[in-house]
């Protein structure tokens, strides 16, 4: 619709890419590309209708409101583009409810003004003083002449200012009536307009409190946004109606939402009770045209006071060469249309305000919500201005909003898309459309189908059988080269049969998946998704079609979109294509099954160098952890401690032994703290990471004053390969300090100005704001950090213009967020570790953290806020963002690793296949025996990559696999590990193992000891001097045992070498108790001690003068089971 927008119309291009749109993923370029398409198409419809209806002034001809939007045209000469744009933007009126100046920088000589300045500046008596005025009126007065000389110095400080919007409204008085005016600036081409808005009050005290409270309450209404439950856009659109209604009093608030076509929808309302309901409406895309649409991105919050009143004319000089540019102003007078448009559906004044969001680095009109009145109403330019900033903070949950809905989404896009690849294997290709979920799960659709084979599977409201061929011949024959297609429209695509499918079937989406095989998805007629309760014809309406009104809208719309369903998003199109390049894989891997195998094979050759770089980034990760000047400590999953660096024992008096297996929330955390910590944990383990979380931690060293320690922490969720959630890391900041100091100022009661004006180092940067947000105390502190002295900040406004001028902010929406904040501490909430960050006066980007407490008098009347900035240590950053990256980087190794860890199972399975057939073979003993040996070794890879590392480490709960064995097969694999090693560095090999030792027949986890023996021997063997060198391995018996009814020997394995023997380092490792170690060589060790432990042998080092080696002692059973009689007699 056009309320608020400036004037009416639509277009057929809705989709104008809908014909032809080829199936390929969807980059943002490739997105804006597609949108710059449709926003130019609708440029040429809007700027047609434009012609079409001025033109109908002209001749007499009656103005056909829907026969005109739905015949609206393609294109349009570019002269005919150019005069509608001036005609929007240039317009050369305004509303008559205020005037309007235009001056020339810096010498604030007129250069255009409003017909009614003479009227409202009560100017008549001044006209003997402008010698010019009979031949040029005001143009080349000097404009603070106009106004009392206050008036005057304030517009000239605020046109030196920086930014001049920031300081809007300045509060000015005629010179000759001393009547008040809002003055509201902003800079054009040739100079700057200055909109003079009537004020009611005379007092700018009472004006300024006046904004302040409006700020107040659109402050509440934010909070009642902020605390709604996520994932509800609905209820966010519906508080936002509510609270806009209480503040502006108007009879109707709407929510409009803009569709990715163009076309817009009603989506919330709140109306007076006798008015029509417009919740669910749909219009055209051209009632609110695209140069509207820009004008919101640029002004976004537009009034019509009355649209019966008669615009006023603006008269400029004539020095300038086209009419002055009116896209800023506040009193820019709507078109003619849009005037016909409201004066139909009896809406007499109107606010509009754009809900603007962030999309892909750039900004995005989302939807505006539009007020509508029906009799003339004037909202104040600071009641507007509150809502503004509601505007911006709603654009800031709704973002959040949509990103949470798209997670969601993606979610289930990829849980369908991993079952039906599930399907594939399993029942390939037909349980994707046989089982549920089904390819018409995948998106939003009304039918599915399979042509695969010359056969077709249907699912849901679909083509027959015989058209599905036909449409997949006719997409071999128009669409040959392409991978697919998309449409909202088979007829405006130029299938032949679209007449025949009716309004069951008018958009599709297809997937090519082999050369003539296609999955197909489909959609029908857009009407049969869109309702409105206010479609039907109302008596009064003489004509509904022609008329421009919300029921032509609607019916326009209907026929826009005739033949047309919903247009495909661009989630969906990746989503199909996401599916399709598996579908095209899974057939690909049915005509060469050795694909998969030759992939596999080389993962095999960066296993290893996959777990040299996962072990380079953990040693990584933990040195920087020990050696950081922040505190970083970490919990399991139970909220055990197992992670605790040296600057947090060194803060708290607690070393990391001690620390260590300790709770943190019963042993560590005060107990002031102890609930908000198990909740701040509770929701780390489910993935919700919070940030700037004040711990009050208790102190363990000697006993001092303040026996508390502060730190402010971020909290890191740690996951595992599978990115399963194990536990949690905080890495902090010291604030002790600080916070002693803020806790004593706070409860101070008398002279605070020993404190603010101090220049000790302990004394954090201080600010304060007054009950009307004016800068009211700022210390010694604050100016070193800011380079703004107090002098040049007392008195000013704190949001827009010191922290928004003097030291500047990203962006707007930093400037709503601290809005946010400093009302927030105004109104008497305090606020928590708020992080602010700002420009200072060279330049330079200050982060810092806010924490605002309300000010209050003797009687608890809120006076104000002090605001505490604690600057953000670099450390703690740069701590974190190598820890975030450290994290990204061990986790895609371990996807690696997992993927490796699965991928290796197929070709290993392959090869023990083949084992199988040659042992069917005839072979000879030595053959045999080679065999028996890979085959061994190969089980042992398997066992490895089943194995789950945290069994290991825990030992209890890691399952021991049972079965006989014997001793000689056992160490023939081992040995055969080391064979290369021992060739390459030219190293002898002696064993003296007993014939018995080797026949021996044991019970046990033979795979398990084969990796923790080879693993020692690979050690001795890497460590042993080349020249010369040497390696043993002997093997002694030791007792047989014999218990409940087993019989049991102890075997001791040494295996030894010469010279140094073993770097000391990689014995500690071996031996750490913890999880921490300094290679991958210890690594190895470390687990391979736990393993043998686990199996209940141990293992030690020891160093002899000519000779180190390993001694490892364990216990097999010598058979399952002995018979009693057997046992007595042994015994």
């Amino acid at each position: 619709m056009g309320q608020g927008s400036g004037e009416k119309g639509t277009t057929t291009a809705i989709s104008s890419s809908s014909a032809a749109s080829n199936m390929r993923p969807n980059t943002p370029t490739a997105i804006a590309t597609a949108n710059k398409g449709k926003e130019i198409a609708q440029y040429n419809a809007d700027a047609g209708l434009m012609a079409e209806y001025e033109n109908s002034g002209v001749s007499g001809k009656s103005f056909n409101y829907a026969r005109s939007v739905v015949h609206a045209p393609q294109s349009v000469p570019e002269e005919q583009i150019t005069a509608y744009l001036a005609r929007m933007q240039r317009g050369g009126l305004i509303q008559p409810f205020g005037c309007m100046l235009a001056i020339e920088e810096p010498t604030f000589r007129i250069i255009s003004y409003s017909e009614n300045c003479f009227d409202m500046l009560g100017l008549d008596s001044l006209v003997s003083q402008f010698e010019s005025k009979q031949e040029n009126g005001l143009i080349g007065i000097d404009a603070r002449t106009l106004f009392t000389q206050p008036s005057g110095a304030s517009l000239s400080k605020a046109v030196a200012s920086r930014e001049i919007s920031l300081l809007n409204p300045i509060w000015v008085y005629s010179r000759t009536t001393k009547k008040p005016f809002y003055a509201i600036l902003h800079g054009i081409d040739v100079g700057i307009v200055i909109d003079l808005e009537p004020a009611k009050s005379g007092d700018p005290a009472l004006s300024l409190a006046g904004a302040v409270q409006s700020q107040k309450l659109a402050v509440r209404a934010i909070s009642r946004l902020q605390s709604l439950p996520g994932g509800d856009i609905g209820a966010l659109c519906d508080t936002v109606v509510e609270d806009v209604q209480k503040l502006t009093g108007y009879d109707r608030v709407m929510v409009y939402k803009f569709h990715e076509d163009g076309h817009g929808e009603v989506v919330s309302e709140i109306r007076r009770s006798d008015l029509e309901p417009y919740l669910g409406l749909h219009y055209p895309a051209t009632d609110i045209p695209q140069a509207a649409r820009f004008l919101f991105k640029q002004n976004r919050v537009r009034i019509i006071c009355d649209c019966n009143a008669n615009p006023v004319k603006i008269i400029q000089s004539e020095e300038l060469k086209q009419p002055l540019v009116l896209v800023n102003s506040t009193l820019r007078s709507p078109h003619g249309c849009h005037i016909q448009y409201m004066a139909n559906m009896g809406t007499i004044a109107s606010l509009a305000m754009a809900v603007i969001i962030n999309s892909n680095d750039s900004t995005k009109l989302w939807g505006l919500v539009v007020c509508h009145h029906t009799s003339p109403r004037y909202v104040p330019f600071t009641l507007r201005y509150a809502c503004e900033f509601l505007m911006q903070a709603f654009g800031l949950q709704l973002h959040m909003e949509l990103q949470l809905a798209s997670q969601l989404a993606e979610k289930r896009i990829l849980r369908t898309q991993t079952l039906l690849c599930d399907m594939l294997l399993r029942d390939a290709p037909f349980g994707i459309v046989t089982q549920s979920p089904s390819i018409r799960d995948l998106v939003k659709c009304d039918g599915a189908a399979l042509y695969y084979g010359g056969t077709c599977w249907l699912l849901g409201v679909t083509p027959t059988e015989s058209q599905v061929k036909d449409i997949a011949e006719w997409l071999l024959r128009n669409h040959g080269d392409s991978t697919g297609l998309s449409t909202d429209s088979l007829a405006d695509a130029g299938y032949p049969g679209a007449a025949l499918l009716g309004d069951a079937v008018c958009g599709m989406a297809t997937a090519r998946i082999t050369l003539k095989d296609f999955l197909f998805w489909f959609r029908s007629h857009t009407a049969e998704e869109i309702k409105w309760g206010g479609a039907k014809h109302h008596p009064e309406d003489k004509d509904d079609s022609g008329r421009m009104h919300p029921r032509s809208s609607f019916k326009a719309f209907l026929e826009v979109v005739k033949s047309r369903s919903l247009p495909w998003e661009v989630s969906e199109i990746n989503a199909i294509h996401s599916l399709q390049i598996i579908i095209r894989d899974s057939f690909q891997e049915m005509e060469d099954s050795g694909f998969k195998t030759v992939n596999s094979q080389k993962s095999d050759d960066t296993d290893m160098q996959g777990m040299d770089e996962l072990s380079s980034v953990a040693c990584e990760m933990i040195k920087l952890i020990e050696t950081a000047t922040v505190p970083i400590f970490g919990v399991d999953s139970a909220g055990i401690i197992n992670g605790w660096n040296e600057k947090i024992a060194e803060l708290i008096g607690l070393q990391a032994k001690e620390a260590m297996g300790k709770s943190l929330v019963d042993e560590v955390v005060n107990e002031d703290s102890r609930e908000a910590i198990g909740n701040l944990l509770s929701r780390a383990l489910q993935g919700e990471e919070d940030k700037n979380i004040e711990l009050k931690l208790r102190n363990f060293g000697i006993p001092k004053q303040n026996n508390d320690v502060y730190i402010v922490a971020n909290s890191c969720t740690s996951r595992d390969y599978a990115n399963n959630i194990v536990g949690v890391c905080f890495v902090g900041q010291d604030i002790t300090r600080e916070k002693v100091t803020m806790d004593k100022f706070i409860r101070l009661q008398g002279d605070y100005k020993a404190i603010i004006q101090s220049l000790n180092p302990l004394i954090p940067p201080i600010f304060a704001s007054d009950e009307n947000a004016c800068c009211s105390e700022w210390n010694a502190a604050m100016e070193k950090l800011t380079g703004w002295t107090r002098d040049e900040v007392i008195g000013k406004m704190l949001p827009g213009e010191i922290f928004g001028g003097f030291c500047r902010l990203k962006g707007q929406d930093s400037l709503t967020k601290f809005m946010i904040t400093l009302y927030r501490g105004i109104s008497g909430q305090d606020v928590e570790k708020f992080p602010l960050e700002f420009f200072d006066r060279k330049g330079k980007f200050v982060e810092v953290l806010l924490t605002a407490n309300k000010r209050t008098d003797a009687v608890g009347s809120v006076l104000g806020c002090f605001c505490f900035l604690q600057i953000v240590v670099p450390d703690l950053q740069q701590a974190l963002e190598i820890c975030r990256k450290e994290d990204r980087e061990g986790f895609s190794k371990l996807k690696e690793l997992a993927y490796i860890r699965q991928e290796m199972k197929n070709p290993l399975n392959g090869i023990r296949f083949t084992h199988k057939l040659l042992e069917n073979t005839a072979i000879s003993e030595n053959q045999k025996q080679f065999l028996d040996a890979s085959d061994a070794c190969e089980r042992q890879i398997m066992m490895i990559i089943e194995d789950d590392l945290g069994s290991i480490e825990e030992g209890s709960t890691l399952e021991l696999k049972m079965e006989e064995f014997r001793l000689g097969n056992v160490l023939d694999a081992i040995v055969s590990q080391v064979m290369i090693l021992l060739r390459e560095k030219n190293l002898q090999l002696f064993h003296e193992i007993p014939e018995e030792i080797k026949s021996l027949d044991l019970y046990g986890d033979y795979i398990r000891l084969q990796l923790v023996l080879s693993d020692f021997l690979l050690n001795i063997v890497r460590y042993a001097p080349a020249s010369d060198g040497w390696v043993e391995i002997k093997i002694s018996p030791g007792l047989k045992l014999i218990q409940d009814s087993s019989e049991f020997i102890r075997l001791q394995f040494r295996m030894s070498h010469p010279g140094e023997g073993l770097p000391t380092a990689l014995i500690q490792d071996m031996l750490e108790a913890g999880k921490q170690w300094t290679s991958q060589e210890g690594l190895g060790l470390n687990l391979s001690r736990k393993l043998l432990s686990r199996m209940n042998g141990q293992v030690k080092y020891v160093r002899e003068q000519s000779r180190c080696y390993f001694l490892v002692d364990i216990e097999f059973k010598t058979s399952k089971e002995r018979q009693r009689g057997g046992a007595g007699a042994d015994s």
